[in-house]
């Protein structure tokens, strides 16, 4: 387990900066996706399967933002690219070869809603700009509190909702050997799961 004063230097350092830092708009002739009306996702990842269940309710503007990237299939494909054991896995924003998808507009924070970043509960990544969150989320593999809303100055990290099912998948995962290595652009990428872990695809199921 790592020390929450440990965590608390992280942030900058490693949540942060894969978030949301390049971001491309979504092209104005693209057609909306209807969004569907159940909360429950299931991610079928090269590990197995982890089923979330979405808080509409508390984050919906983060919720109908996951479910449109859903929806088009944006996630199929995609990677765990960063995985830190006693803290949370990442994913949803790189594919296999380390090249960063292009996504839509950044959304709100909506980390101030009373949900908290506890083992199993699937948040937003973003940069040092609260209302920089696109695609790329992460799930927490222990209770860290140090992520949630404290005040404007101390923001927090949008939680949205939680696994129901296949925690021992985000165990797995969390166990993973990983490396260091270059993206496309030649950035230097760390906690990078040696064995790639890819999310097969990322579908809406009825609840």
């Amino acid at each position: 387990m790592i020390s929450k004063a440990w965590l608390c230097g992280f942030l900058s350092a490693a949540v942060l900066v894969f978030g949301c830092s390049e971001t491309a708009k979504t092209p104005k002739a693209e057609k909306k996706t209807a969004i569907p009306t159940s909360n429950i996702v299931k991610l079928e990842t090269s590990m197995g399967d982890i089923i979330i269940e979405l808080n509409r309710q508390a984050a919906p503007v983060t919720v109908q933002n996951f479910l449109g990237y859903v929806e088009v299939g944006f996630y199929d494909g995609t990677i765990f690219h960063r995985v830190i054991p006693g803290f949370m896995i990442q994913g949803g924003g790189f594919t296999e070869q380390l090249d960063r998808k292009k996504t839509r507009d950044p959304i709100i924070n909506e980390a101030k809603n009373g949900l908290s970043n506890i083992r199993g509960t699937i948040a937003m990544a973003r940069t040092n700009d609260p209302d920089s969150a696109t695609s790329q989320f992460f799930i927490n593999h222990v209770d860290n509190e140090v992520l949630n809303y404290i005040d404007d100055n101390q923001a927090g990290y949008a939680v949205f909702g939680k696994v129901i099912e296949g925690m021992d998948i985000v165990d797995t995962i969390a166990s993973i050997k990983t490396t260091t290595r270059n993206n496309k652009k030649g950035d230097s990428m760390e906690n990078v799961p040696v064995e790639p872990i890819i999310i097969k695809s990322a579908k809406v199921v009825p609840e």
